[in-house]
């Protein structure tokens, strides 16, 4: 089944809104219709009721009492019946097909309006009562009215101004249905020029983005999109530079390894066994040396290495690790320096911290120049290791931490996935690592907090 397109949607919301509104507005212009033509209607019934009294009384004043003519018939026809104390009943020819039960009883000064069926119509009635004034004196007779008006063609007016107010939203909500898919679809051709374009923008042709759309409301998307190919060739690109160094540090070790054995059973070099193994010892371990710590990186960015967290005497761990490092630094020509006090304990995990640390002071130590001095500065919750760099630049630091990255040629047993190591480890371990760039020399600051 098809989701719903984007033009049905709007189509039914703006379909639903128009017959809420309109509908409502005609239902509240119908009921106010309604009350003022029903207001109008009794107040013409009860102006003819009036009037009716007012000839009867004129009668009465000049002595020859009749039954007076409807001579104020409205649209429809009317009737009424008058009873006045001690007179004899007037009514219309014929009289009112249809009264309310006791009607005299109930007449009263305020008039009494009411709607009685009558066939397949309703008779709009009036109740009222008065006083008759007689000859002489004050009145002395009470009479009661009932006045009726047929309502056919009051009934009629009304259902044709229903129907007029009911055909407004229902003309309002067909041309809805029908103009605006067509309104919408025509609108909606920048969106499938988008869809259209990006067709052919993919990881086979990186580098490829949307342009402006010109839409207010198309260009952040627009943007959007652009920023997640940005990052997907960016994601790319690391993966591929990824796989390539990947695979050069293993073609290089292993080639090393063929190399070794081919010149050697095909041209003798006269050296010992334990020498040739030796070597061939030395590179399969920095080629060990590389898928250890790629699968270590794997697990500490995967999540799998999980911190098991203890009190560290930091003083004598960190000289431990200074120690393994100054054969390496000495060999180069590079000194170490401690400089501040560590904390007395830290709460960490010691092997992840030696895979942040130990990563930090080789690298520095592999790659600080000759004569140089690599600095390990301690501080109450964070240490800063520094070295010089000249060969460096700002924006290098942004490469810091890739996987086989290097900016010099690589060194014996250096894969480029020291610095990866102790980011990861760092992260692993709840830390920040950052890496500013100073007057020549790379510093690089691992944080943690205090307590």
């Amino acid at each position: 089944m098809k989701p719903p397109s984007l033009a049905a949607r709007i189509t039914l919301l703006l379909a639903a809104t128009s017959l809420a509104v309109l509908g409502g507005g005609a239902l509240a212009m119908d009921w106010r219709i309604d009350r003022a033509m029903e207001a109008r209607f009794r107040g013409n019934l009860l102006t003819q009721a009036q009037a009716l009294t007012t000839v009867v009384e004129v009668e009465q004043a000049a002595g020859t009492p009749r039954n007076p003519p409807a001579l104020l018939a409205g649209e429809g026809r009317v009737y009424y019946e008058l009873r006045c104390d001690g007179l004899p009943v007037l009514h219309t020819s014929p009289p009112p097909p249809i009264v309310p039960p006791g009607w005299p009883q109930s007449a009263g000064v305020v008039p009494r309006f009411a709607n009685l069926p009558h066939g397949k119509g309703r008779l709009g009635t009036v109740i009222f009562a008065f006083q008759e004034p007689s000859t002489h004196g004050p009145p002395t007779r009470s009479c009661a009215l009932l006045y009726a008006q047929d309502r056919h063609s009051f009934d009629r007016l009304l259902t044709a101004l229903d129907w007029i107010l009911g055909l407004g939203p229902a003309l309002a909500l067909l041309i809805a249905l029908v103009a605006v898919p067509l309104i919408v679809r025509r609108g909606l051709r920048p969106v499938r020029a988008l869809v259209e374009r990006m067709r052919v923008i993919g990881p086979h042709a990186p580098g490829q983005r949307l342009p402006a759309s010109g839409t207010r409301e198309l260009d952040p998307l627009v943007a959007r999109f652009n920023d997640v190919l940005a990052r997907m060739d960016d994601g790319l690109a690391r993966e591929r530079q990824f796989a390539s160094g990947l695979a050069h540090e293993t073609r290089t070790r292993l080639a090393e390894l063929r190399a070794l054995t081919e010149v050697e059973s095909r041209y003798p070099s006269g050296r010992s066994l334990p020498d040739i193994m030796h070597e061939v010892g030395t590179i399969g371990a920095e080629l060990e040396a590389t898928v250890a710590a790629l699968l270590l990186l794997t697990r500490l960015q995967s999540g799998l290495e999980r911190p098991c967290l203890q009190s560290l005497a930091l003083g004598p761990w960190l000289e431990r690790q200074l120690q393994r490092h100054r054969a390496l630094a000495a060999g180069r020509g590079v000194a170490l320096a401690v400089e501040g006090t560590p904390p007395t304990e830290l709460h960490t995990d010691p092997a992840l911290l030696e895979v942040a640390i130990g990563n930090l002071l080789g690298n520095a130590a592999a790659y600080a120049p000759a004569g140089d001095t690599v600095r390990l500065r301690l501080e109450p919750a964070r240490l800063r290791v520094d070295n010089a760099a000249q060969e460096l630049e700002p924006q290098d630091l942004a490469s810091f931490g890739e996987r086989f990255w290097r900016k010099q040629p690589p060194h014996a047993g250096h894969a480029g996935l020291g610095l990866a190591l102790a980011r990861a480890a760092a992260e692993a371990l709840g830390m920040s690592l950052d890496f500013e760039l100073r007057d020549g020399r790379v510093q690089a600051t691992l944080a943690w907090r205090p307590g």
